[in-house]
């Protein structure tokens, strides 16, 4: 048996649920994947992966090993890499996960251009607001905006984004313009479901500091969603300028409470702590920190 070749297998089964799936992302065959799997499951004496027709799942012995294979297969790559730096340029796939709208607005054409400078490195994207487990799922690195939960991971800053209030002008000619953020309790508020504050709304003017529960008809786990309806004249919005800064210049959307400051929120890129990162990361992550460009805060609430 291979055990490299073997271990690495069994992780790229797990990281995609899959066994076709792992045979073809590893240009083998089917029954080659399976021999190795047998051949891991023979070595350690224990079942690594529960299966069915439908479905994969590991056993306590599978995620004891897998947990302790991803970062050392990390390494490993990462050590190949480092070795290869100099008269050879990064290769391979580098997994990334970013959020939807900020992916298809900015991370894209970014994408794009770090591909056709490094052409040997293979990207897979997804985009979804949903914060994954990069270990536990297999990613490289994550764009995270907001706060970050998770400590076990290395952060680096790409920049930050400012977040607005706003309407539209046939929403405030319906339900009136409100003058103060207190007066948001009594409004229609189009709340996004993986605020890390919740319902609650903050606002800062000078020395005064004020937290905002809101409430209103829709709750949406994207803000393209939320944008939308806030162009309808369903509610009031609060989105980043990314999202809203063309509405706003354009009258679509209208600002509101412009004396006070709302949340200003960080972008970080995100990779797994090791010890060896993979060149393919570093020089990812470099080219956003160079050629992102976000508008920033006015000022951040500390």
């Amino acid at each position: 048996m291979d055990t490299l070749k073997a271990l690495q297998a069994f992780v790229k089964i797990v990281e995609l649920g899959s066994l076709t799936a792992a045979a073809e992302r590893l240009e083998l065959s089917r029954s080659v994947l399976t021999k190795h799997l047998a051949a891991l499951e023979r070595h350690y004496g224990t079942r690594l992966l529960q299966r069915t027709t439908r479905t994969l799942s590991l056993t306590e012995a599978g995620r004891t090993l897998h947990e302790g294979l991803v970062p050392l297969l990390g390494d490993l790559e990462a050590l190949e890499q480092r070795l290869q730096e100099g008269h050879e340029r990064p290769r391979g796939r580098l997994r990334v996960s970013a959020p939807l709208t900020f992916g298809v607005r900015h991370l894209a054409p970014l994408v794009s251009s770090f591909l056709h400078e490094y052409p040997e490195v293979a990207i897979d994207l997804e985009l979804s607001d949903r914060q994954v487990r990069l270990v536990e799922e297999g990613f490289d690195l994550a764009v995270r905006i907001g706060d970050l939960s998770d400590s076990s991971l290395v952060a680096q800053p790409l920049g930050a984004v400012e977040l607005f209030i706003c309407a539209a002008p046939a929403y405030l000619q319906r339900h009136g313009r409100p003058e103060h953020p207190a007066e948001l309790r009594e409004h229609r508020c189009l709340l996004y479901s993986y605020a890390s504050d919740g319902d609650l709304w903050e606002f800062r003017r000078d020395d005064e500091r004020l937290q905002i529960k809101v409430s209103g008809p829709l709750r949406a786990n994207n803000g393209s969603v939320l944008h939308q309806a806030a162009l309808d004249g369903h509610g009031i919005i609060r989105q980043p300028d990314f999202l809203v800064g063309d509405d706003l210049a354009a009258g679509r959307l209208e600002r509101l409470f412009a004396p006070w400051y709302t949340q200003a929120i960080a972008i970080h890129a995100l990779y797994p702590h090791r010890r060896l990162v993979p060149a393919k990361v570093r020089l990812f992550i470099a080219w956003l920190q160079r050629h992102l460009v976000t508008p920033g805060p006015r000022k951040a609430l500390p």
